[in-house]
């Protein structure tokens, strides 16, 4: 697709990158294996499509290189507003700075990005694979984003807690800082890349760890760079929304809006600016807005920059009005596309119903596709064991099993759901806090919870669950029968008498999902789409509200069992006799319209990277997650709307997991949606990690984390001293896993340690079996096995061969 008005090159209608170099002020494409390559003298054009559950989204990116000319940067951000007219409006464009570029992209480059010394004007080119007459160094920095600056190739260039990449043509050498950490030292994609991209597979790869472990490393090395005289030397959540015009010639920004953002202030008619706290700048253009001021939004966005004196290299985003990036669209309390139904309100409102349509959820699912956990937050079909205890006298006591699924406002509850998966206990513990609860109660609450957990391993996952803000699996694990009382406890040698009349509002469908919780016995508190009990001391009654189902009928009547003894009295809508309106106190008008349900359906899950090893505590995004992502020195956020998870690396220190709590209750203080302070904040841990946490990741592989160990000691031992050919190890066969870290026994057994799959740890042949072929094998399953002492273990491997 070309514009036959321009000096647009042809656009291709694909998904993926597309990226041109600024030569001679027109647009050249860049050959696809020099992807991820920039020369610091000149400008790129990027275009990326990405398929979405909303169709194709589109993002324009125009990146500067800090060598280029002001000619160049001009012709860049002209094409970006050309191409976006040729595209009808619909990308997201975004200005990029060399060093400061945004994680959106980041993360289209997996491998690492490379700044490269010249440009068009110094005579350099982009050139394809296979070019071996290469003599630079690289200053190698990041950790979820990898970038490589070319530098003086000189021992000066060195320091101690970096990576460094001699790149010689026909050999690689990643020299490992000595203060360099785990996760640093193991990123040899950078290197693997520039092999496979450039030099088409041919080059070898050397890793120098310790110098005193490479010495036919460290010779190539000082041959190159000679003999080293000296040793090498060592908020973003808060968002505002400006209307920007013109007024005699000069830029006006006023002010607007703060926090919660709605979707009502982005007038058709205007521009707007939406700051968030310096971190991003967004231009949303309004359809109605004129031609000119669609075209001078990066001018406008700079002019603001300069105006509120932030750094130059501050990210700008321009947003197209209807076209709007799900990123956006979560900074706003609610986002309603034009073809979907409007909201009439907050949830809960006098005189309007929160209706949400229940959909039957096929539990079985879950392990075949994790993605139906996460969205469904389930990580099992609730079929587990559950224990209860409620916090008495500031420690745990067990409550009677007949008694589970009633919680009462006035108490503290320790629920531990156990269940089994690939042969071994998992468990899940919820601290349920009651609305009423004292402060001393709450507090005894996570501290005994901190005491189970240890009980069980370390290996619980945690879930704090506010009172009225249940999650879906605590409510299925409790089989239809969760009875939520607003006060009072459930304690025996309570002094305080029940009330005679209570109400229960009852919602759902099915066992899996539903709750009935006490309410103010009032006719006000009705709802005509749900079904109440009113509980007295003659008779129960159930009442049915017009627009409640058939199925929620059939779980009310269960609920009805355990919230009265006394006779059940059905009654419908319209129907109620005179007594029932007596128990309430009479008459009065309640919800009875309908109103649709209450959520941002665009928000898109973000993870964030939760770290001080810079020496203060940041959080970082990470655009496009992935498990790879996850890294085993830090805590992660992960921000799923409905609920926040905090992933704790088995590395990460203790600053990091006491500041990330603190801060996933900040950030959702913050949130320019106005995010609910109930939302529940569940901390999980390296290897233990729920389905329906899992289901938030693409392809998400359970065995991972041994198998990265044991990765890495391999590396260790074997590649320090040596310059080793992946083409030499590609030659021979390779056996192949189920994609899930799993081989056969034939792989596994009487093998030696280079005989073995790369990846598998030599001292855990038989963690690699199959749960099948292990039983098989060892006529037990791998907890049993674990659970034995070690000498038995041993064993029992040598007898198999699998030691």
């Amino acid at each position: 697709m070309t514009d036959g008005d321009s000096n647009l090159p042809i656009i291709e209608r694909k998904l993926g990158l597309q990226i041109w170099n600024i030569e001679n002020m027109k647009m050249v494409p860049v050959p696809e294996k020099a992807y991820g390559a920039f020369f610091e003298g000149d400008c790129y054009v990027i275009l990326h499509n990405k398929r979405t559950s909303h169709g194709i989204a589109t993002d324009l990116h125009y990146w500067i290189g800090k060598d280029s000319t002001q000619d160049e940067q001009g012709a860049a951000a002209l094409y970006v507003i050309q191409m976006d007219d040729v595209l009808g409006g619909n990308p997201v464009q975004h200005r990029e700075v060399q060093g400061h570029e945004s994680e959106t992209f980041q993360s289209y480059f997996r491998n690492g990005i490379i700044y490269k010394k010249g440009g068009v004007a110094s005579g350099f080119r982009h050139v394809e694979t296979n070019m071996y007459n290469i003599k630079r160094l690289l200053h190698v920095k990041g950790k979820k984003h990898i970038s490589a600056t070319e530098v003086e190739l000189s021992w000066n260039s060195f320091n101690k807690g970096d990576v460094f990449l001699l790149d010689l043509g026909k050999v690689l050498i990643q020299w490992n800082g000595p203060n360099c950490n785990i996760a640093e030292k193991s990123r040899v994609t950078l290197a693997r890349s520039i092999r496979d991209s450039e030099r088409g597979g041919r080059a070898q790869i050397g890793i120098i760890d310790n110098e005193k472990d490479s010495p036919d490393l460290m010779q190539i090395m000082k041959m190159v760079l000679g003999e080293r005289q000296v040793s090498a030397q060592p908020d973003c959540f808060m968002a505002l929304s400006f209307s920007v015009y013109e007024k005699d010639n000069d830029l006006v920004v006023q002010e607007i809006a703060t926090r919660p953002l709605t979707q009502d202030l982005l007038q058709h008619e205007d521009c707007h600016i939406l700051d968030q706290g310096g971190f991003k700048i967004y231009v949303w253009r309004g359809k109605l807005s004129s031609q000119e001021e669609k075209k001078t939004a990066f001018s406008r966005a700079l002019g603001f920059i300069q105006a509120k004196g932030y750094p130059p290299s501050t990210n700008i985003e321009v947003i197209n009005d209807g076209a709007e990036s799900a990123m956006f669209k979560q900074l706003f309390q609610k986002w309603t596309e034009k073809e979907e139904t409007q909201g009439l309100g907050k949830a809960y409102s006098t005189g309007k119903i929160a209706k949400v349509e229940q959909v039957k959820f096929d539990i079985t699912q879950l392990h075949a596709r994790p993605e139906l956990a996460a969205e469904q937050r389930m990580v099992d079909d609730a079929s587990g064991e559950v224990q209860v205890w409620r916090i008495e006298d500031l420690h745990m006591k067990p409550v009677d099993p007949k008694k589970y699924g009633q919680f009462y406002g006035g108490d503290c509850y320790l629920v531990l759901y156990t269940y089994m998966r690939s042969g071994r206990p998992h468990y899940v513990l919820y601290m349920w806090q009651g609305r009423h609860a004292s402060v001393d109660e709450i507090t005894a609450c996570a501290l005994n919870a901190v005491e189970l957990d240890k009980k069980y391993g370390d290996e619980a996952v945690q879930v704090r669950v506010t009172m009225g803000k249940e999650p879906t699996h605590f409510l299925a694990i409790f089989k239809g029968k969760l009875i939520i009382y607003e006060g009072g406890t459930s304690r025996g040698q309570t002094s305080m008498p029940e009330p005679t009349i209570r109400l229960f509002q009852v919602r759902g469908t099915d066992e899996m999902n539903t709750k009935a919780t006490e309410v103010p016995a009032r006719a006000s508190s009705l709802n005509s789409n749900d079904v109440f009990l009113l509980a007295t001391s003659q008779v129960c009654y159930l009442w049915c509200g017009k627009g409640c189902s058939g199925d929620e009928r059939e779980m009310a009547k269960m609920v009805a069992d355990v919230v009265s003894r006394r006779d059940k009295l059905t009654i419908s809508e319209g129907q109620e006799p005179a007594e029932f309106w007596e128990a309430l106190g009479g008459k009065a008008p309640y919800a009875s319209e309908k109103r649709f349900q209450e959520r941002n359906t665009h928000y898109q899950p973000r993870l964030f990277e939760c770290s001080n090893q810079t020496g203060r505590f940041i959080m970082t995004e990470v655009v496009g997650f992935c498990q790879e992502d996850l890294d085993e020195d830090d805590v992660m956020l992960l921000d799923t709307w409905g609920e926040i998870f905090l992933w704790v690396g088995k590395s990460s220190n203790v600053y990091e997991r006491n500041e990330a709590i603190a801060s996933a209750k900040e950030y959702l203080k913050t949130h320019p949606a106005g995010r609910d302070l109930a939302t529940p904040i569940i901390l999980v841990k390296q290897g233990y990690e729920p389905l329906n946490f899992t289901g938030w990741f693409n392809a998400w592989d359970p065995y991972k984390w041994s198998v990265i160990s044991s990765e890495y000691k391999t590396h260790l031992n074997h590649s320090d001293s040596n310059i080793y050919s992946n083409s030499n190890c590609n030659s021979s066969p390779s056996p192949t896993s189920n994609g899930e870290g799993i081989y056969s026994r034939e792989v596994l057994m009487n093998k030696t340690v280079d005989e073995l799959p790369e990846g598998v740890d030599p001292a855990k042949k038989e963690y690699y079996l199959s749960d099948a072929d292990f039983h098989d094998i060892f006529g037990k399953s791998k907890y049993e096995f674990y659970q034995m002492p070690k000498w038995k273990q041993q064993n029992e491997k040598k007898q198999y061969g699998l030691f």
